[in-house]
Formats: C-alpha cells, sequence, structure tokens
C-alpha cells in the first residue's frame, strides 16, 4: 500500500482538528499589511485580521506558498518515503498552484503529484478531505488522484454575501456589480466556478437568500459519504436559519470558518455551503 501524504494550503477552510485527525499538512499563505506579514492561521486570526483592516489605513494583500517553502515540504516527506498529494487553491486566483508545480520540477520527482482544485475555501477543504479518506481506505495514490481530477468538477458552492466591497478591492469582482448589494435589500449569491468567483443569483432578504442556499442543496444532493460544509463568518441570522435546517433533516456537514486569505477578499458577514454534488453542478 502507497505511504501517502496530503498537503494543501491554508485557504483550505475546514477546522484544524479536522486536518490534524486526517494527518493532512497545511501550508500557510502570508497575509501582508504593508511591511508586516503574518503566517495564515498561524500568527494572525480572522478576528484580528478585521480589526487590523478596521484600524488601520493599509489594506492588506495575500502572498503566495513560495516554491523554496514547497521544496522543503516535499523533501522532508520523501525522505520518510512518502509519495505525495499536493492540492491547491484554484490557479485562477493564486500562484500557489504554480509554486507547488516549479517546487516539484526543482525536486525532480515522480513521488509529486499537483492539483489544481479549481475551487478555494472550503471546497479546497473538501477535495483534501476526501484524499485523505480515500488514503485511509487504502487506495491507491493513482486512484486518488483519478478520483480528485474528476470529482472536483462535481464540487457546488452557494454564498450569501452582504457586502462585495472586498472583492472588488482584491479584484476578484468588477466594481459595478457591487453596487447591486444593498439596495432594496438585494444580496448576491455567488459560487466558485471555472476557478474563479462568479454571480449564481440575486435575490432580496435573507430569507430568500437561505431559500436560494438550501435550493441548491435539495436539488444537486450531497456525495454520499462525504459532508457539506457550512462556512460562515459573522452572518449569524443566514448561518443559524441554515444550520437548523440542517439539523432538522439530520444533514451530515461540518461548520466551518473562513481564514484570513479568503477572509480579505470575502470580508465579513459571509455564509454559504459548499459540497460534493451527486451531479455535476457546472
Amino acid at each position: 500500500m502507497d505511504k501517502i501524504k496530503i498537503i494543501t494550503d491554508s485557504s483550505a477552510d475546514l477546522p484544524k482538528e479536522i486536518f490534524d485527525k486526517l494527518a493532512i499538512e497545511v501550508l500557510p499563505l502570508l497575509i501582508n499589511f504593508g511591511e508586516e506579514s503574518y503566517r495564515d492561521g498561524v500568527e494572525i486570526t480572522i478576528d484580528e485580521l478585521f480589526a487590523k483592516i478596521e484600524e488601520g489605513d493599509i489594506f492588506p494583500n495575500t502572498s503566495q506558498v513560495t516554491p523554496n517553502r514547497f521544496e522543503e515540504a516535499y523533501r522532508g516527506y520523501l525522505e520518510e518515503g512518502y509519495k505525495i498529494i499536493s492540492i491547491h487553491l484554484s490557479s485562477g486566483m493564486s500562484g500557489t498552484y504554480h509554486s507547488a508545480c516549479l517546487a516539484k520540477k526543482m525536486i525532480e520527482s515522480d513521488d509529486i503529484h499537483v492539483i489544481d482544485s479549481q475551487t478555494v475555501t472550503s471546497g479546497l477543504g473538501l477535495l483534501a478531505y476526501r484524499a485523505a479518506i480515500l488514503r485511509d481506505q487504502g487506495k491507491s495514490i493513482n486512484e486518488i488522484i483519478n478520483d480528485l481530477e474528476e470529482k472536483k468538477s462535481y464540487i457546488c458552492s452557494s454564498l450569501c454575501f452582504e457586502s462585495l466591497d472586498n472583492l472588488v478591492k482584491g479584484g476578484r469582482i468588477p466594481r459595478a456589480v457591487s453596487v447591486v448589494t444593498g439596495v432594496l435589500g438585494i444580496k448576491l449569491i455567488l459560487e466558485v466556478k471555472a476557478g474563479l468567483m462568479s454571480i449564481k443569483d440575486k435575490v432580496r432578504g435573507s430569507k430568500r437568500a437561505v431559500k436560494r442556499i438550501l435550493r441548491d442543496v435539495e436539488e444537486f444532493e450531497c456525495l454520499e459519504g462525504m459532508p457539506i460544509v457550512l462556512l460562515n463568518v459573522n452572518n449569524e441570522e443566514v448561518y443559524n436559519s441554515i444550520k437548523n435546517d440542517f439539523d432538522e433533516k439530520k444533514i451530515n456537514y461540518i461548520a466551518a470558518e473562513v481564514g484570513c486569505t479568503v477572509g480579505i477578499h470575502s470580508g465579513d458577514n459571509v455564509t454559504g455551503v459548499f459540497f460534493f454534488a451527486k451531479k455535476n453542478p457546472n
């Protein structure tokens, strides 16, 4: 049986205890406030991030995991006899995937396999989660890679945003789109599609936002044996409504919080779901 190490990056928003339990290595991106840099999830929390944004004049940015950091991690695990599956946020949103590919090229090992998730946040987390589950079931490295490459297009996402200001500042959404929110209580439902953020729907009010998100869960259905991730950052109204629905229906879900890498772009007051759908939602 292959000895396999799963590696991802800190944009994969799942609880730390899950990564620890499944022995998934998480390499942090850097959160930069001018000349000050912090390792995401290690030296700064999401609450500290928002506090620094509120208090300061500098809007932060992120730095990808460097090729040297990948090389260090890869060499360490290769020396221990591991084969590596390294899964990272969409190449359309960050250079982290390309850094990983460069490190693989530097090492020149066929035992390193780098995957462009074509998603981010808890969608990426679910791919790493699935890889670890398949590994623990005794699947070979090729079986796991083939499964992930097939299933990554089956990740369904529906995210309710209270504001798109940070997405505009980070260049993830055109400025013209942001003026829609806040007008007559309009909320945008976004998704990650083809590796980029895109608008899925426009609804009026939180109740309709909840219904829209739950409609996707009902329509596409969650793949057996995989949890839904209920992702949140300080949007208790929408979060609690979805959570109560999941609890009543006894739906298997993981409650997760947006991390700093994603939080810079999402801003505050975001709630939504990521899950592997039974049929391709894209």
